[in-house]
């Protein structure tokens, strides 16, 4: 994947004596001691990432962080005491008025958190807003601003005023004007923290199934991390100035680098942010037609499985289980058949959630991950699931026993 824009040793002091400023920051000394000791105020200290074209990377925050000023200094509009702030190659912390202006014209549209609308034009006039100071032609304007209307689903409002339209509605307009200047980069600060919270929680559900066609690059400031770990495809932690942890969702809830971080986390629903792979093992399928009783037997009881898929042309085509074969009371040679094989099975698709995975898990049989050509991949265990969830022994033993096995045991007990 492309590296679209980086952030290289950026920092940003507020306040007279910079270069003092940095060299105390490079002797370690704090933003609290150097604001006492000088009045000066660190913005933003050290800040290093890369943003990778086509994906959502959130910059997540409380008020004071950091976010705000990290932000403003990609679009130019705060310069950095220092550093490097490179997009497409070119160094926005160091262009003159006319190469930032192009970089802004043709990289970065933004979208705000208050709408940024003009109640007295029309829902395209005020999409087409960003064309007109480019100087794009009326025709031109008109059609790009229908087109973004159509990819927000506004189409049909295009000719209403903006101020009869809901909260909702009124930020879909503005990022279809992001949409519609048609820049690498869309900016997004905050753009849903003024909504209610079930219109936001649509927002950012039509903002990814917008980004799934579009590709586009965003980066997205908040401060709640529920959604940033809903939106990031990676996510940048900010405290004091700093950037304390990057990583995907996944990461940052089960690897949380400090901490801070791990204060933000422990109340998360790990459930919604972790996937099937989290707790996924290597299918060690049997063959149709080939395997026999004995053998499915004996792979589960060294596995210690309770069941096993079956699959043909490694595609699951059923669930063989311990108990039942054992109850069964066949030739231990006898070739597995469809009577001895459960063909009512989970299967789920890669990147499924954990909590998707809930009814599934209720059925004690293994459930399947598949590919896109619905071949076998991983295979999530029952317990493995509950345990993912679990944060200490105690909770650990509760799930094996939710689960219908207990570890201390082994098969021998759950057959």
């Amino acid at each position: 994947m492309a590296e679209k824009l980086s952030v290289r040793n950026v920092y940003k002091i507020f306040g007279g004596d910079v270069d003092t400023a940095l060299s105390q920051l490079e002797n370690g000394e704090t933003k609290e001691t150097i604001f006492a000791e000088t009045g000066m105020t660190v913005g933003v200290q050290d800040a290093n990432f890369t943003v990778n074209e086509g994906e959502i990377f959130v910059i997540m925050g409380l008020s004071g962080s950091g976010k705000s000023t990290l932000v403003r200094m990609l679009n130019g509009l705060i310069e950095p005491s220092s550093g490097e702030i490179l997009i497409d190659g070119d160094d926005v912390a160091k262009a003159d008025t006319n190469k930032l202006r192009k970089i802004r014209r043709s990289k970065l549209a933004m979208v705000f958190q208050h709408f940024a609308l003009f109640p007295h034009k029309t829902v395209a006039d005020n999409v087409a807003y960003g064309l007109k100071v480019k100087g794009v032609g009326r025709s031109e304007r008109r059609e790009r601003a229908l087109k973004a209307l159509g990819q927000v689903g506004l189409r049909p409002h295009a000719d209403t005023y903006t101020s009869e339209l809901s909260g909702g509605m009124q930020q879909r307009v503005g990022l279809a004007r992001g949409l519609a200047t048609e820049s690498d980069i869309l900016l997004m600060d905050e753009p849903f923290s003024a909504l209610d919270p079930l219109i936001r929680r649509d927002m950012q559900g039509e903002l990814l199934e917008l980004q799934r066609s579009l590709q586009k690059t965003i980066i997205f400031i908040t401060h709640d991390l529920d959604e940033a770990l809903i939106l990031g495809d990676r996510i940048a932690i900010m405290k004091d100035g700093r950037i304390v942890q990057t990583g995907t969702a996944r990461q940052i809830v089960d690897e949380p680098a400090d901490d801070y971080v791990a204060a933000f986390t422990q109340d998360i629903d790990r459930a919604r942010v972790l996937t099937a792979e989290t707790a996924a093992v290597e299918p060690e399928a049997l063959r149709y037609g080939e395997a026999t009783v004995g053998e499915a037997l004996r792979r589960m009881e060294e596995l210690d499985r309770n069941a096993l898929f079956v699959t043909d042309n490694g595609k699951p085509v059923g669930v063989v289980a311990y108990r039942d074969l054992v109850a069964d009371g066949h030739d231990r040679e006898a070739k597995l058949a469809d009577e001895r094989m459960c063909t009512d099975f989970p299967t789920v698709p890669h990147g499924t959630s954990l909590r998707d995975l809930y009814g599934f898990a209720s059925s004690g049989l293994p459930i399947g991950i598949v590919s896109d050509e619905g071949k076998l991949d991983r295979v999530v265990e029952a317990r493995a699931l509950f345990g993912q969830l679990a944060t200490s022994p105690e909770e650990e033993q509760a799930a094996a026993e939710r689960s219908g096995h207990d570890p201390a045991q082994g098969q021998a007990a759950t057959a």
